[in-house]
């Protein structure tokens, strides 16, 4: 990645030789979205889902510049202490330190996730702006491993989960993806670093 022509947070990086990391968290339920799909014509196809509760599954994702990807896993929608556990995890493999891009949403304010940061000054926090979900390339990765989810039949979470590790494994695989990711939000990112 040439160093002319870079973001502030990409400058900040490279001088401090911190790894930029784009962090978000999504659920999956047994009752996620369906999707197009093929069958004979009259022949509408029957797709018989469990009913369950709304999010079965959170994972916190976080996707850095040099491609490489963190996944947190959690039975239950997150909450605050769980950022917390998501950014150790992390910190464990980032242990140098790192730059934390991040939305506004209320966890990530939370008085427990804003006293662990400042136990923590390796980690630098830069905020996304409110209400702008499409400046994050986090985003675009786990709405693809959603897409390519549509109208499976997983019989408990268990099975969600193995499913999600295997997309973002594919995901892992194909760096040209990855940086697709970041085109999409804007950013001008030639290569992985």
């Amino acid at each position: 990645m040439a160093h002319q022509g870079l973001a502030a947070d990409q400058k900040k990086a490279h001088r401090l030789g911190l790894e930029i990391v784009f962090y978000d968290e999504f659920g999956f339920s047994f009752q996620e979205p369906l999707g197009r799909t093929w069958a004979p014509r009259g022949q509408p196809p029957i797709i018989r889902r469990l009913t369950r509760y709304r999010r079965e599954i959170s994972t916190a994702v976080g996707l850095t510049l040099s491609g490489k990807i963190y996944l947190r896993h959690f039975f239950h929608a997150m909450r605050r202490q769980h950022v917390v556990t998501a950014l150790q995890h992390i910190r464990r493999h980032v242990a140098a330190g790192f730059i934390l891009i991040w939305d506004r949403a209320p966890t990530h304010r939370a008085k427990v996730v804003q006293a662990y940061l400042a136990e923590h000054p390796e980690i630098i926090v830069e905020w996304l702006p409110s209400y702008a979900p499409d400046l994050n390339p986090e985003e675009y990765c786990h709405g693809n491993v959603k897409q390519h989810l549509k109208n499976i039949l997983p019989e408990d979470k268990f099975v969600i989960r193995k499913l999600l590790n295997a997309q973002f494994a594919r995901i892992r695989r194909q760096p040209e993806l990855i940086l697709s990711f970041f085109h999409h939000a804007g950013l001008r990112v030639k290569q992985l670093s």
